[in-house]
C-alpha cells in the first residue's frame, strides 16, 4: 500500500531490494516525520512521540549525510522530490 507508492518515487535504476536502499529509507522516514508532526500539532504534550520524532530526524539526517557523500546527484534529486531542505553538515 504505502510502500508501493514510495517505491515509484525512487529511481528505477535499483531493481534489487528497494526497501533497503538509502533512498527508500529516507522517503519512509520523511513520511513518518510528517505523520508525527501532524500528530504533535494536536497532542502537544505527547512527550514520547516527541522523542520518537527526534530519533527519526537524527536517523534521516545521518542517511542524508551519507548519501550526499556517496552520490551528490542522487542526493540533490531526492531533496528536491521530497521538498526538504539540506541538513547542516557536521563540523569535524
Amino acid at each position: 500500500m504505502v510502500k508501493t507508492s514510495f517505491i515509484s518515487v525512487i529511481s528505477h535504476e535499483e531493481k534489487q531490494e528497494k526497501t533497503g536502499s538509502t533512498d527508500f529509507q529516507i522517503v519512509s522516514f520523511t513520511n513518518k516525520i510528517r505523520r508525527l508532526t501532524s500528530h504533535l500539532e494536536l497532542h502537544r504534550k505527547d512527550y514520547l512521540s516527541q522523542r520518537g520524532l527526534r530519533k527519526i530526524l537524527g536517523k534521516r539526517q545521518r542517511l542524508l549525510v551519507y548519501l550526499s557523500k556517496k552520490n551528490r546527484v542522487r542526493y540533490k534529486e531526492l531533496i528536491s522530490q521530497l521538498d526538504i531542505r539540506e541538513p547542516k553538515t557536521r563540523l569535524s
